[in-house]
């Protein structure tokens, strides 16, 4: 019997750098202090931060960021076997858009109970878990991982 799954070493290498991109980003002036990447196996394809305030776009999510880039690299769109990985839980609209991109696995630290739901979440009510029954595949969520290591930077008020 297997427990639920959890981040490879490699997921969580890269997720650790993820978090010290974030918290440089957060020091610099229009950037929210986000960063996210796509792996696929263990290869890193592509690692960004949220760019919504540095270019006055609001789908600019640090997740939007490196499923984009990601797709440029492999010079196709289908993401499928591929790991989102985040700073932070991943909103409504990275989530959809990841499993669009066909990503059917996503890691993550700071966890929504944790951060402060008007500034990340627009539908606060909808849980990952809603959308994954919601999801006739289904996809893979592990959060949490490496949370102490970031979650202060979410917990705080910024602008």
């Amino acid at each position: 019997m297997s427990g639920p799954p959890e981040a490879t070493e490699a997921e969580r290498a890269v997720l650790r750098r993820c978090i010290d991109r974030a918290l440089a980003a957060a020091t610099t002036g229009g950037t929210a202090g986000i960063s996210a990447a796509v792996m696929r196996g263990d290869t890193l394809l592509a690692i960004a931060e949220n760019e919504v305030h540095l270019h006055n776009d609001p789908s600019r999510h640090a997740e939007i960021v490196a499923m984009s880039r990601a797709g440029r690299a492999l010079d196709d769109a289908d993401l499928s076997g591929c790991t989102l990985i985040s700073t932070l839980q991943p909103c409504e609209m990275c989530l959809a858009a990841m499993r669009f991109a066909g990503i059917d696995r996503v890691i993550f630290a700071a966890t929504k109970p944790n951060v402060p739901l008007d500034k990340y979440f627009r539908f606060p009510g909808l849980e990952t878990e809603d959308f994954n029954r919601a999801d006739h595949a289904g996809f893979t969520a592990i959060g949490g991982v490496e949370e102490a290591r970031i979650v202060h930077l979410y917990a705080l008020k910024q602008d």
